[in-house]
């Protein structure tokens, strides 16, 4: 198994799988915004920030995976992506699941005074609601945060195994004249 994920990081097509079904996601959470009109809370807002962190290192891995420092670059990348996305999503879930006045978010979104993403695209980062422990949505019973626990704990044992192949050596293909 290390050997394929291995051969797979060395491809440009599984670094763009990954950057797409992180857009995919994205692109869910916009329509949950736009299209559907559920809004966004604070934690929201940082989950799609991690979420992006993931994405952005697929298409860091997909500029040239056959460069190990790129690679590992990328790897590593995603690796703070994920852990931090799960992070976020299993404290929204708490909130969620356990509702208090000293168990809350932040009403605002906290973003450096260098880097005021709110502010620059707020259709993407703008939280317009204030309460993190409303639950507005669920499938199958889980809710949202639910789910993306779900996703990121996926995410990040996928990048730890694809991290761990890349100690695993590759065997070089020789050309037979009869091949």
């Amino acid at each position: 198994m290390l050997n394929y994920l291995k051969e797979l990081s060395l491809k440009r097509s599984a670094w763009l799988l990954l950057a797409t079904s992180c857009l995919a996601l994205e692109g869910t959470a916009l329509y949950f915004q736009h299209g559907m009109g559920l809004s966004p809370c604070v934690m929201c807002i940082y989950e799609r920030l991690a979420l992006l962190t993931i994405l952005v290192a697929g298409l860091i891995g997909a500029l040239a995976p056959k460069i190990a420092l790129l690679r590992w670059f990328a790897l590593s990348f995603g690796l703070i992506g994920a852990f931090k996305g799960l992070k976020l999503a299993l404290t929204h879930t708490d909130y969620q699941l356990h509702p208090a006045p000293w168990n809350q978010c932040s009403p605002f979104v906290e973003f450096p005074e260098t880097l005021p993403l709110n502010k620059w695209f707020p259709n993407l980062f703008e939280a317009t609601s204030v309460d993190c422990a409303e639950i507005t949505w669920r499938f199958f019973d889980l809710t949202m945060p639910q789910w993306l626990t779900a996703i990121f704990a996926f995410y990040a044992i996928l990048i730890i195994l694809i991290s761990v192949s890349q100690f695993k050596r590759t065997q070089l293909k020789s050309r037979g004249i009869f091949r």
